[in-house]
C-alpha cells in the first residue's frame, strides 16, 4: 500500500510530517511511504534504514496558508501539495495525506481526483472530541457552504461507511444538527433532509441534535452543512483553547493553586488527551474517488502518525468502493 504524503504542508514541516511517517513505517509492515517535497530538504531526514520503505518525490515549489485556494493549485502545479494528489490520480499512491492550505488542498481533491459518480458535493469530516472518548464525526465542515437537502442524504450514507469501517463503530448513530430535537423544527434545509435521511435504509438515525449535546457524544456521525460545520468547528476549537489557557492561568497564581495543579496533574492530562485532535490525525475528504485525508495545519508527529492510520484503513476497507456502491443504491431507490 502506497501512501503520499505532502512533506512540505502544515506548520511542523518538513521535521514533524518524516517523524509521523516513521513512527508510522516501523509500525505498519506493509505501507509504503512516497514524501513528496525538495530532495535536498527531505532525505536527510529519513533513516538510512529505512530508505527501502520511502521513495521521495521531487517538488520545488510549496503553497502558502495565506493564498487563494485555486489560484494558487493552477500556478503551483509543481508544489507538493499539487504532486502528492497527482499521484492518487494516477494511481501510483493509493492514499494522500496534507496539513497544508485546506481550501487549497479541498480544490486540487476535487479538480484532479474528481468526485465519486452520484456524489453531488463531497464532505470535510473530521473527528470532534466528546466526553464518552469515542468521538463524533462531523461533516460538513467547510467542503460546500451552500448544501441542498440531497447533500445530507449523502453525508449521512457516506459518514455511516466510514465511521463503520475505518472508526470501528459496528452501528453509529446518524443525528441531523438542528436548533432544536423536534422533527419540525428548523429551516427548509434540515427539515427536508430530516425526511430524506428518515427514508434513507441501512441508517442509525436517531433525529436531529442541538449543538450543546455534541461533547456527551449524543451521536456518533453529525450532519450539517459545511457554513454551520465549519462555525461549529472553530468555536469548539476556541473554546477549548480558552478553557486550557484560563485553567494555567488560574493553577499558578498562587503557591496553593501551583500544588493543586501538581495534585490533579494526571487527571488534567487525561482530560487534555481526551479533547486532543491529535488523536484522530485528520480529516477524510468523503466523497472522491480516491483516498484523500487532510491533516490540521499544526499536526505534529503523532498526529501525522494517525493521519497515515486513517489512510491505512481507509483503503484496507475499500470506503470508496463501498460508498460507491452505496451511494448508487439510494439514487435507485
Amino acid at each position: 500500500m502506497k501512501i503520499a504524503i505532502d512533506a512540505m504542508g502544515g506548520d511542523h514541516a518538513p521535521n514533524e510530517v518524516i517523524k509521523g511517517a516513521i513512527d508510522a513505517l516501523c509500525e505498519w509492515k506493509d505501507i509504503h511511504i512516497i514524501l513528496v517535497g525538495p530532495i535536498e530538504r527531505v532525505k536527510p531526514l529519513v533513516p538510512d534504514y529505512l530508505l527501502d520503505k520511502v521513495t521521495i518525490q521531487p517538488a520545488d515549489g510549496v503553497i502558502g496558508m495565506d493564498e487563494e485556494p485555486v489560484q494558487a493549485i493552477r500556478r503551483k502545479k509543481d508544489s507538493s501539495m499539487v504532486v502528492a494528489v497527482n499521484l492518487v490520480k494516477k494511481g501510483e499512491a493509493d492514499a494522500v495525506i496534507s496539513a497544508g492550505n485546506t481550501g487549497a488542498y479541498m480544490a486540487s481533491g476535487l479538480l484532479h481526483v474528481g468526485r465519486i459518480e452520484g456524489i453531488e458535493r463531497p464532505a470535510l469530516a473530521p473527528v470532534f472530541p466528546t466526553m464518552d472518548n469515542r468521538g463524533t464525526l462531523v461533516l460538513d465542515v467547510g467542503a460546500n457552504m451552500d448544501a441542498k437537502p440531497s447533500h445530507l442524504q449523502q453525508y449521512a450514507v457516506m459518514g455511516t461507511i466510514y465511521a463503520r469501517e475505518v472508526l470501528g463503530i459496528k452501528n453509529p448513530r446518524v443525528g441531523l444538527l438542528n436548533v432544536g430535537t423536534e422533527e419540525k423544527k428548523g429551516n427548509s434545509l434540515v427539515k427536508e433532509a430530516f425526511g430524506l435521511i428518515s427514508n434513507t435504509s441501512n441508517l442509525h438515525f436517531i433525529g436531529n441534535v442541538e449543538a450543546r449535546d455534541i461533547p456527551y457524544g449524543i451521536c456518533d456521525i453529525l450532519v450539517c452543512d459545511g457554513f454551520t460545520g465549519n462555525v461549529v468547528l472553530k468555536l469548539t476549537e476556541g473554546v477549548s483553547s480558552a478553557i486550557f489557557a484560563t485553567l494555567k492561568e488560574e493553577f499558578m497564581k498562587t503557591p496553593w493553586s501551583k500544588l493543586a495543579a501538581l495534585i490533579l496533574r494526571p487527571g488534567l492530562r487525561r482530560f487534555k488527551q481526551q479533547m486532543d485532535y491529535k488523536e484522530h490525525g485528520g480529516a477524510p475528504l468523503l466523497g472522491l474517488k480516491g483516498v484523500v485525508i487532510k491533516a490540521h495545519g499544526s499536526s505534529d508527529g503523532r498526529a501525522f502518525k494517525n493521519a497515515i492510520r486513517q489512510a491505512r484503513q481507509f483503503v484496507i476497507h475499500d470506503v470508496v468502493g463501498q460508498i460507491t456502491k452505496h451511494v448508487k443504491g439510494v439514487s435507485e431507490s
